[in-house]
């Protein structure tokens, strides 16, 4: 895997992870209720579900590779053109961050940290949206003529990097200047740049692809 795929893969992968969702909505609630160790231990608990969920659909996509390349270029368009809806969802799209979504996490009043940690990682591993992102992320940056189990590491650790610094980014933020998150303008420009700017990225990966050849 070259440096060109693996900046072009990081580019879109911080692009999607800015933008708010339920991890960030959990992240929030506990740098603000709780501290930012809190959200150490629930972002630690975050990027392990998140990895159970990359490991299923790197899984799905290596049977699919060996069963049949047709097959696995169909699913990488169909992934490329859900990656262009889910930027078009963010541009056009109105969020809240810690609007009426977060009464849909639950009322902890503990900041154990085994319980942080439960508590992300159950919301990371059975949200169901993550593993169509990563069956449709994946596929366009990996390279079917390399081995698969060395691309999965790094792509998957790029991710869970990415994903545990923006989580105690957003916290911090939310410590510090709370009202601001609670602006509808604040998140919904923010939405409008990453929907953009993903947007971009998919129809540059699209069109000239995604890395240039070894």
């Amino acid at each position: 895997m070259n440096i060109e795929t693996v900046l072009a893969f990081s580019a879109v992968a911080g692009l999607a992870i800015l933008s708010p969702g339920p991890a960030i909505l959990l992240a929030l609630r506990n740098g603000v209720t709780f501290g930012m160790r809190a959200v150490i231990w629930s972002s630690m608990g975050n990027i392990t579900g998140l990895f159970c969920l990359s490991a299923a659909a790197m899984l799905g996509l290596g049977l699919l590779l060996k069963s049949s390349a047709l097959l696995f270029s169909i699913v990488k368009v169909l992934g490329a053109l859900y990656l262009f809806y889910v930027g078009i969802r963010h541009l056009f799209g109105r969020t809240s961050v810690l609007g009426a979504e977060a009464s849909q996490l639950s009322n902890t009043k503990t900041h154990s940290p085994f319980l942080l940690y439960r508590e992300a990682f159950f919301m990371a591993a059975f949200n169901p949206k993550p593993i169509l992102f990563f069956t449709a992320l994946f596929p366009q940056f990996i390279s079917e003529q390399e081995p698969l189990l060395p691309q999965f590491f790094i792509l998957t650790s790029i991710f869970m990097v990415l994903s545990f610094f923006a989580l105690l980014a957003y916290a911090t933020v939310a410590a510090r200047a709370k009202n601001v998150l609670q602006k509808p303008h604040f998140v919904k420009w923010i939405n409008r740049v990453v929907g953009g700017c993903l947007c971009l990225s998919e129809l540059r990966c699209s069109l000239f692809g995604a890395r240039q050849p070894n």
